[in-house]
């Protein structure tokens, strides 16, 4: 993310490439919805649910639009380089090279509109995989970069945060349960500080995820989810559910709106998930597949959680509500449910750190300038790691760290970010190539009024929730 681009790497099939981008998607915040159900009634979620998946995979579309343009812009530059060097070569040439001139001429009669008619289906290919901080520096002025970066910041602190409130809450949950003999822990031990110890150091050098390692999280995500939903369905099936949730719950809106921003969050990854696709002729469609799976995939999840469980009794981390005996007998599973976040978020909480700390560096570099050592190993990682420590401890509300985080830096970036790259880059591919080229990866959603729906939206939306809190605050 820290605006440059970068090596596209293997290729793999679409259909490899969507299980990448469904197991992206599905984290953290699949884990936080049904209690998020189960504040705002089963039909206002259901509903909100849908529409937040529409306009997530519209924005999605958006990224992708501009995918193909940056691609276009950037092979169209080294095309005009090329030809300069070769004009470069011409000027110097030999007696023996000006015999050749006529084939030049005639090769330049040829009208350049059908040379770029030809060649515009290529051009827009997307192959290099450039990432959102270098599209906004293409497509965005000065300040519109600045805002992208902050937005960025802002929303992997909250990221972080989650990471860092997640995994000690569940620990301290596990832990004190298996020594308290399943009863309620009531004053257990602080993990905080052992989580910040072993995990912290992380930030101040490079780490790298493997693709066993995410082979491996994504295979313990996928059993712990499916033994949830086995789990509850059971439960249902034999009349042990407890859960009776009301049709609609306006105040419990805030925070579901944010929840399920944050749960459709991908767009900050798209070049990263979709630059190594080996075939894109249908890639559009196979996205949308993978939305309608995910959005049957959270629906799931939640209302088998909300009619399992009482409203009350829903923890802000799904997983923790079958770490106890009355749930599950079996200890193994119990164990495993309960310390899944730590196995898997764990392993995610080095790599966003990075991410944060190389986009504080190319949000201050200036060209041709480095950093002192001291800066460059002390200081930004430490302005990285220190603030979502200190959220995670003083607070482990995780569905409102969730829903803030959503609502606010989520928006930016799932909304009106890809609006206005959308937007941006079909006026320099107008002015670049022409009115009559055609982006082959442009958005289904290609006219006007969808960039202006989207960011009307999303103002709404910010509003909205900021008004919801001020309300909230203010009656407390």
């Amino acid at each position: 993310m820290a605006g440059e681009i970068t090596e596209t790497g293997e290729l793999y099939s679409p259909y490899v490439g969507l299980v990448y981008m469904f197991n992206l998607i599905v984290g953290t915040g699949a884990l936080t919805m049904p209690k998020a159900f189960a504040s705002a009634g089963w039909l206002v979620s259901l509903v909100l649910l849908v529409f937040l998946g529409f306009m997530s995979f519209v924005t999605t579309t958006f990224v992708m639009e501009a995918m193909a343009a940056a691609n276009a812009q950037l092979r169209w530059k080294r095309m005009e380089t090329h030809k300069e060097e070769e004009d470069e070569d011409s000027s110097t040439a030999s007696d023996s090279d000006i015999l050749t001139q006529d084939n030049y001429e005639r090769a330049e009669k040829r009208p350049i509109l059908s040379v770029q008619r030809r060649s515009s289906a290529n051009l827009f290919e997307i192959t290099d995989r450039v990432e959102m901080g270098q599209m906004a520096s293409m497509f965005f002025n000065k300040v519109g970069v600045n805002l992208f970066y902050f937005c960025i910041i802002v929303y992997l602190y909250g990221d972080l945060a989650i990471y860092a409130a997640a995994v000690p809450f569940s620990l301290m949950q596990v832990t004190c349960r298996m020594y308290g003999l399943c009863t309620p822990p009531h004053r257990c031990f602080h993990p905080q500080a052992v989580f910040t110890l072993l995990l912290g150091p992380f930030t101040f050098f490079d780490v790298q995820k493997t693709k066993y390692l995410q082979i491996l999280t994504s295979l313990m995500r996928w059993i712990a989810f499916a033994i949830m939903i086995v789990l509850a369905l059971v439960r249902i099936g034999s009349r042990q559910g407890e859960g009776h949730p009301p049709l609609a719950n306006l105040l419990g809106v805030r925070n579901l709106f944010g929840v399920c921003v944050y749960s459709f969050m991908c767009q900050h990854s798209l070049p990263s998930l979709l630059t190594p696709v080996s075939s894109k002729r249908h890639i559009t469609r196979l996205v949308f597949l993978d939305y309608a799976l995910i959005l049957a995939f959270y629906g799931l999840l939640s209302f088998t959680a909300i009619f399992c469980f009482r409203s009350d009794s829903l923890m802000d981390m799904y997983t923790l509500n079958f770490a106890r005996c009355d749930v599950v007998g079996l200890a193994a599973v119990r164990f495993f449910l309960g310390l899944f976040p730590v196995f898997t978020i764990s392993t995610n909480f080095p790599i966003i750190a990075v991410t944060l700390r190389n986009n504080w560096k190319t949000l201050f570099h200036r060209e041709g300038g480095t950093y002192p050592w001291v800066v460059d190993r002390v200081v930004f990682p430490t302005i990285t790691l220190v603030p979502p420590i200190l959220v995670a401890f003083c607070t482990h509300d995780l569905e409102s760290l969730v829903g803030i985080t959503g609502a606010y830096a989520g928006t930016g970036i799932q909304y009106v970010i890809p609006a206005f790259l959308v937007y941006l880059c079909r006026k320099d591919t107008q002015l670049t190539f022409g009115c009559g080229t055609v982006n082959k990866h442009r958005s289904p959603f290609r006219h006007t009024f969808w960039v202006a729906f989207v960011l009307l939206w999303a103002f709404s939306c910010f509003f909205f929730v900021t008004a919801n809190i001020v309300l909230s605050e203010t009656q407390l």
